[in-house]
């Protein structure tokens, strides 16, 4: 029900928020005589902040139409070479040959956001590497048809892209998918399959959840797996494609990404009322690109996310040894030569560092000479990835990885 009644109450704004466009454009308008109103550029900007707020934020593009090779500008398309129901696998494809850059593979978390948030990662990759990412559906939008998916389908999920892709790929997991792409990476060398990964980059997620818990780890274990799926978990209302489907609704999400950091986001928006009624485009540009990505957001299928609950953060299963993949128990000391780096960021509220760096502990037959671990000096969580640290400091050392790799 609540679901229906979030859809239903967005469809009540609808009238409403045209109506104060409109009454915002009259109000700005220098040929308008209601511009010359006292108050009438703070009443418009505030009908600009209430459209802002209550609008619908659709999945953002990439938007990465161009890259630097070897100090000239070459074009870049996307293609897709593969589909699934959940996800496909999504090709940066640069419009010059360079057949020994590094095959990279993208994982994006599967966490709420689409993997558009790591348009900077693919950003800083480019030059240098044959880029593909998981851009993972909606669960709303996927039929109930499609079957359901859990976290050993996302494991299915991250071995058949990168047998897809071949050998001598690398891969890199953002946030959340360090789990399953660890355990997706150590079947695969269990296996002896010919694509295991050449090198596995994990960053900032919670292969340990123990160490230093954050807010995130803290609520996980509050509260037990029932309380999860009585008040997290909804069924998709009609007319979505997957109309039925159970899913925990991204605009919860939403509210929990937004209540972590609330006065930030309240003084963001506040800044945004006062750069309307000054008229500085150059700050609503700037706070619109960060807000159209932030609050774009997806619905997660019910079983995945309850499996990630009970299995990652309420009972540890990979950092305790007992992660099983369809029964099978998961060994990630049977990973011998895939090389291992592991990133943290100092001041990541959501995966505090030691949380991401236990994977070094679990994958004890990889030689020192092919492991390393980086902890970012002042970055939270989304600076690890994305912004000028990520670009300055993190992906030098991870292309350097790579090409040692």
């Amino acid at each position: 029900m609540m679901y229906f009644a979030h859809e239903m109450s967005r469809a009540a704004l609808m009238p409403i928020r045209m109506l104060t466009g409109a009454q915002s454009k009259l109000l700005r308008h220098p040929l308008s005589p209601l511009s010359r109103l006292p108050g009438a550029r703070s009443i418009a900007s505030a009908y600009g902040v209430f459209g802002d707020l209550t609008r619908r934020y659709p999945k953002p593009a990439f938007n990465l139409h161009t890259t630097i090779c070897d100090g000239e500008q070459v074009g870049v398309s996307e293609a897709i070479v593969k589909r699934k129901p959940f996800a496909q696998l999504k090709h940066f494809e640069r419009s010059v040959e360079r057949p020994d850059d590094p095959k990279l593979l993208i994982v994006a978390p599967l966490s709420g956001h689409f993997a558009s948030l790591l348009r900077g990662t693919v950003e800083a990759m480019l030059p240098e590497h044959d880029v593909y990412i998981t851009d993972w559906r909606d669960a709303c939008q996927v039929p109930l048809s499609a079957g359901d998916f859990g976290l050993d389908d996302y494991i299915d999920y991250v071995i058949d892209f990168i047998d897809h892709l071949g050998p001598d790929t690398h891969v890199l997991a953002v946030c959340q998918p360090v789990v399953p792409v660890l355990a997706a990476t150590a079947i695969m060398a269990e296996d002896g399959h010919p694509a295991t990964p050449r090198s596995l980059a994990l960053m900032s997620g919670p292969i340990d959840g123990r160490v230093d818990p954050t807010t995130p780890c803290e609520l996980a274990t509050k509260h037990k797996l029932a309380w999860f799926k009585r008040n997290l978990v909804h069924p998709v209302p009609a007319p979505y494609p997957g109309a039925m489907r159970k899913v925990y609704p991204g605009f919860l999400q939403l509210a929990g990404f937004m209540n972590m950091n609330l006065d930030r986001h309240i003084g963001a928006y506040r800044g945004l009322f006062k750069s309307f009624r000054d008229k500085k485009t150059d700050k609503i540009t700037r706070h619109r690109e960060f807000y159209n990505e932030y609050l774009a957001v997806m619905d997660l299928p019910a079983t995945y996310y309850l499996d990630t609950i009970q299995r990652v953060f309420q009972e540890f299963h990979l950092a305790r040894g007992c992660f099983r993949h369809r029964g099978r128990l998961v060994n990630p000391a049977a990973i011998h030569n895939t090389a291992l780096m592991t990133i943290e960021g100092e001041k990541d509220d959501i995966s505090s560092p030691g949380q991401t760096r236990a994977a070094q502990d679990l994958c004890v037959n990889i030689p020192e000479s092919r492991r390393l671990h980086h902890l970012q000096p002042g970055v939270g969580h989304y600076g690890v990835f994305n912004g000028s640290q990520w670009r300055e400091s993190i992906s030098p050392r991870l292309r350097d990885f790579i090409r040692a790799a």
